[in-house]
């Protein structure tokens, strides 16, 4: 299979279960009687949390890949999964905030979980930043997996800031740790959309490798040729 037959089928595939999620979100999950339709964000901002913290873990494994063996490709697979992991951990954030204002009467809350959560996307804007002007290539890829390995190392306090230093973030119903639990027909329709987002993860973890595949042999290309 070409990339290109590669790419259509995969979008074809993706596009198809969103839209079976869509219809599983709005049209058969229950709605909850305190909060109502606005509790329906929770299928899409807990499958992106999970998602974009995956893929910040995934990051910082490849990056100390890279560091032990100094393979490019671990290097290229680490900066496309934190680039893509920051879109869904910016996703999360906004479908929080939603979340959070008719519930709250307020976009942001300043506790743990929320200054935690700030601090993590701020770690990851600062891996782009580094990725991007520092002064050379190799320190670029040297420094970021510095900061992609301070990342990962975050997430845990993120993902727990709710139970050690409470809040008003709502007790976690899945996971590990979890205390709550959710009905079956809620849980089954958090796990499909979980598994969609993670396949859309994965996509464009694949794309975004190859562009940055191809755009860092452009780059040799140029210096070679300068």
């Amino acid at each position: 299979m070409t990339k290109s037959m590669w790419s259509i089928f995969s979008t074809s595939i993706i596009a198809s279960l969103m839209f079976v999620n869509m219809y599983l979100i709005f049209f058969v999950a229950p709605t909850e009687q305190v909060m109502e339709d606005i509790q329906r964000l929770f299928y899409f901002h807990v499958p992106v949390v999970l998602t974009s913290f995956i893929s910040f873990f995934a990051s910082a494994v490849f990056s100390v890949l890279y560091l032990i063996r100094k393979n490019f490709y671990w290097d290229h697979v680490a900066y496309a999964s934190a680039e893509t992991g920051l879109v869904f951990f910016t996703g999360a954030i906004i479908t929080g905030a939603v979340w959070a204002k008719p519930v709250w009467n307020t976009w942001w809350v300043w506790d743990a979980n929320g200054t935690l959560t700030f601090v993590l996307w701020l770690i990851f804007i600062g891996y782009l930043m580094v990725r991007t002007y520092a002064p050379t290539p190799e320190r670029a890829r040297k420094w970021g997996a510095s900061v992609s390995i301070l990342g990962a190392a975050t997430v845990p306090f993120v993902y727990m800031a709710a139970d050690w230093w409470g809040g008003l973030h709502p007790e976690r119903v899945t996971g590990p740790g979890a205390e709550g639990s959710l009905e079956r027909s809620m849980l089954l329709i958090l796990l499909f959309s979980f598994a969609c987002f993670l396949s859309l993860f994965v996509y464009l973890l694949v794309e975004r490798y190859r562009q940055r595949s191809i755009e860092d042999t452009i780059m040799k290309i140029n210096q070679n040729y300068l």
